[in-house]
Protein backbone atom coordinates (compact mmCIF):
# COMPACT_ATOMS: atom_id res chain seq x y z
CA UNK A 1 0.00 0.00 0.00
CA UNK A 2 1.07 3.60 -0.90
CA UNK A 3 2.88 5.29 2.01
CA UNK A 4 0.49 8.33 1.50
CA UNK A 5 -2.66 5.95 1.94
CA UNK A 6 -1.07 4.52 4.87
CA UNK A 7 -0.63 7.59 6.44
CA UNK A 8 -4.61 8.90 5.79
CA UNK A 9 -5.44 5.46 8.01
CA UNK A 10 -2.86 5.76 10.60
CA UNK A 11 -4.61 9.68 10.66
CA UNK A 12 -8.41 7.93 10.79
CA UNK A 13 -7.87 5.16 13.30
CA UNK A 14 -5.83 7.97 15.42
CA UNK A 15 -9.15 10.48 15.11
CA UNK A 16 -11.70 7.77 15.88
CA UNK A 17 -9.60 6.52 19.15
CA UNK A 18 -9.04 10.29 20.60
CA UNK A 19 -12.74 10.47 19.64
CA UNK A 20 -13.52 7.55 22.06
CA UNK A 21 -11.41 8.49 24.93
CA UNK A 22 -12.67 11.76 24.86
CA UNK A 23 -16.12 10.32 25.16
CA UNK A 24 -15.05 7.86 27.80
CA UNK A 25 -13.61 10.90 30.02
CA UNK A 26 -16.88 12.52 29.37
CA UNK A 27 -18.76 9.94 30.53
CA UNK A 28 -16.85 9.01 33.70
CA UNK A 29 -16.69 12.97 34.53
CA UNK A 30 -20.70 13.32 34.23
CA UNK A 31 -21.13 9.79 36.40
CA UNK A 32 -18.67 11.69 39.28
CA UNK A 33 -20.58 14.74 38.98
CA UNK A 34 -23.74 13.20 39.38
CA UNK A 35 -24.78 13.96 42.82
CA UNK A 36 -28.57 13.32 42.56
CA UNK A 37 -30.84 12.02 45.05
CA UNK A 38 -34.02 10.50 43.73
CA UNK A 39 -36.62 9.93 46.44
CA UNK A 40 -38.64 8.04 43.87
CA UNK A 41 -37.49 4.53 43.39
CA UNK A 42 -39.06 4.83 39.15
CA UNK A 43 -36.53 7.71 38.60
CA UNK A 44 -33.82 6.49 40.55
CA UNK A 45 -34.21 3.11 38.89
CA UNK A 46 -34.21 5.30 35.33
CA UNK A 47 -30.99 6.70 35.96
CA UNK A 48 -29.50 3.18 36.89
CA UNK A 49 -30.53 2.11 33.54
CA UNK A 50 -28.94 4.64 31.97
CA UNK A 51 -26.07 4.58 33.60
CA UNK A 52 -25.77 0.07 32.43
CA UNK A 53 -26.62 1.15 29.10
CA UNK A 54 -23.94 3.80 28.79
CA UNK A 55 -21.48 1.52 30.71
CA UNK A 56 -22.31 -1.37 27.87
CA UNK A 57 -21.80 1.03 24.94
CA UNK A 58 -18.28 2.42 26.45
CA UNK A 59 -17.28 -1.87 27.08
CA UNK A 60 -17.71 -2.21 23.56
CA UNK A 61 -15.81 1.45 23.04
CA UNK A 62 -12.99 0.12 24.95
CA UNK A 63 -12.84 -3.16 23.40
CA UNK A 64 -12.76 -1.12 19.80
CA UNK A 65 -10.21 1.09 21.42
CA UNK A 66 -8.09 -2.11 21.44
CA UNK A 67 -8.62 -3.23 18.38
CA UNK A 68 -7.58 0.43 17.22
CA UNK A 69 -4.18 0.11 19.05
CA UNK A 70 -3.92 -3.10 17.25
CA UNK A 71 -4.27 -1.64 13.95
CA UNK A 72 -1.95 1.40 14.85
CA UNK A 73 0.35 -1.73 15.80
CA UNK A 74 -0.07 -3.18 12.18
CA UNK A 75 0.92 -0.05 10.21
CA UNK A 76 4.41 0.30 12.38
CA UNK A 77 5.54 -2.95 11.59
CA UNK A 78 4.17 -2.91 7.74
CA UNK A 79 0.95 -6.04 8.16
CA UNK A 80 -1.24 -3.20 7.96
CA UNK A 81 -4.15 -4.15 5.09
CA UNK A 82 -2.98 -7.81 4.72
CA UNK A 83 -5.73 -10.50 5.79
CA UNK A 84 -4.76 -12.63 8.47
CA UNK A 85 -6.11 -15.73 6.81
CA UNK A 86 -5.14 -15.49 3.29
CA UNK A 87 -2.50 -13.17 3.49
CA UNK A 88 -3.83 -10.87 0.39
CA UNK A 89 -4.19 -7.22 -0.09
CA UNK A 90 -7.53 -6.19 1.80
CA UNK A 91 -9.50 -4.12 -0.39
CA UNK A 92 -9.42 0.06 0.64
CA UNK A 93 -13.11 0.32 0.38
CA UNK A 94 -12.96 -2.40 3.34
CA UNK A 95 -10.72 -0.71 4.99
CA UNK A 96 -12.54 2.42 4.94
CA UNK A 97 -15.20 1.39 6.03
CA UNK A 98 -13.88 -0.78 9.36
CA UNK A 99 -9.91 -0.14 9.26
CA UNK A 100 -9.34 -2.20 12.19
CA UNK A 101 -10.38 -5.21 10.24
CA UNK A 102 -8.02 -8.14 9.94
CA UNK A 103 -10.02 -10.25 7.08
CA UNK A 104 -10.67 -9.71 3.73
CA UNK A 105 -14.34 -9.64 2.77
CA UNK A 106 -14.18 -13.11 1.28
CA UNK A 107 -11.93 -14.62 3.93
CA UNK A 108 -14.69 -12.36 7.05
CA UNK A 109 -17.68 -14.41 4.81
CA UNK A 110 -16.50 -17.91 4.54
CA UNK A 111 -16.06 -16.99 8.52
CA UNK A 112 -19.49 -16.00 9.13
CA UNK A 113 -20.58 -18.87 6.88
CA UNK A 114 -18.77 -21.44 9.20
CA UNK A 115 -20.23 -19.29 12.23
CA UNK A 116 -23.66 -19.93 11.21
CA UNK A 117 -22.82 -24.28 10.44
CA UNK A 118 -21.07 -24.52 13.78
Amino acid sequence: MEKTKLEEFRQLLQEQMDQLLRDAEKTVSEMNDEKTNFPDPTDRASLESDRNFELRIRDRERKLINKIREALDRLEEGEFGVCESCGEEIGEARLRARPVTTLCIECKTEQERQEKIG
